[in-house]
């Protein structure tokens, strides 16, 4: 029985991109079948993606911190330069409603998102840097974010840094700390729960998609087009800039590929919750989150394929 449900779970962790798409076209289709859940239940969804990733982390993850403090500076910068520089020049160049650019410029400015991790091992990248990024960014986030949003969208909208701030801390790094917590003091419990770990990711992650997706399906119709337009250059862009820095300053193709990829995938989950939360005024600003979630998992095991085909053969074993 045991063996049973851990092949289920790897079924459906190493299926997330299928998943993703049939759970979108189901909201889309079928809206009923998630517009029962209130959007209100995004906040905990991602708190328990969040305390997942806490479950895993260990002290020895931001070793490459202190061991290889360049290649983090490096693509921290690019996350939080590049990123959301790329959403503000979107918003600018791209006819989008105040509701639609504000969702992308959340997701410009957000962290790494959890998935990145899972990207970056299929793509035979630098891992430990990986996963020490998404941490620091991650850390990071509670006060970058919210001064991001607010200098890039704080002249059109009214922004609750404060609030941002305090949202964050709650949804992010609070359920981040009691993994970690748990998985200190919890340890045989923990080796327990991990194998289930990314199926309980990929449930949460396409669930939070599917509410969205439904609350919203009449907006998404309307504006999937243009809005497909703006996630596309933003991530295709981000990758490819990320690559390009990481390889200017010297890093080896491991951490090219990691650097890509961590900043070329966002955060999006957080994105929709801040969106439903501190922009009711805007009901198309958590749209886009939504769909970069969507994109984010098929352009993440494309671009694997093609940084694991550039890498080394002795790299690659």
């Amino acid at each position: 029985m045991k063996n049973k449900i851990l092949t289920i779970a790897a079924w459906i962790a190493a299926h997330i991109t299928i998943i993703v798409i049939a759970v979108t076209a189901v909201a889309l289709s079928f809206p009923a079948s998630f517009t029962w859940i209130n959007t209100s239940a995004i906040t905990p969804m991602l708190g328990i993606v969040m305390f997942g990733m806490g479950l895993t982390l260990s002290p020895s993850d931001f070793k490459p911190v202190l061991q290889n403090p360049k290649s983090i500076i490096i693509g921290e910068l690019a996350q939080f330069i590049i990123m959301p520089f790329l959403a503000w020049l979107l918003c600018r160049l791209l006819p989008l409603s105040p509701g639609l650019a504000i969702g992308i410029i959340l997701v410009g400015c957000c962290p790494g998102g959890t998935a990145s991790n899972v990207i970056c091992y299929l793509a035979k990248g630098d891992i430990a840097l990986s996963v020490a990024m998404t941490g620091v960014s991650t850390l990071l986030a509670p006060v970058v974010t919210p001064a991001l949003v607010w200098l890039l969208a704080g002249e059109s909208v009214d922004i609750d840094i404060i609030g941002m701030f305090l949202s964050i801390v709650q949804v992010v790094i609070l359920p981040i700390v009691l993994g970690f917590g748990f998985n200190h003091y919890f340890r045989k419990a923990t080796k327990l729960i991990t194998p289930l770990l990314p199926m309980f990711s990929t449930l949460a992650i396409t669930s939070i998609i599917g509410i969205i997706v439904a609350h919203n399906s009449k907006n998404i119709t309307s504006c999937s087009l243009i809005v497909g337009i703006a996630v596309i250059l933003h991530n295709v862009f981000g990758l490819i800039l990320g690559y390009s820095l990481a390889a200017l300053t010297g890093s080896d193709r491991r951490k090219r590929s990691a650097i890509a990829i961590e900043v070329g995938m966002q955060n999006s989950g957080l994105a929709t919750s801040l969106a439903a939360t501190h922009f009711t005024m805007f009901p198309m600003a958590a749209v886009p989150g939504a769909i970069f979630s969507v994109w984010h998992n098929f352009s993440g095991s494309i671009a694997a394929q093609i940084f694991r085909k550039q890498m080394p053969e002795k790299q690659k074993e």
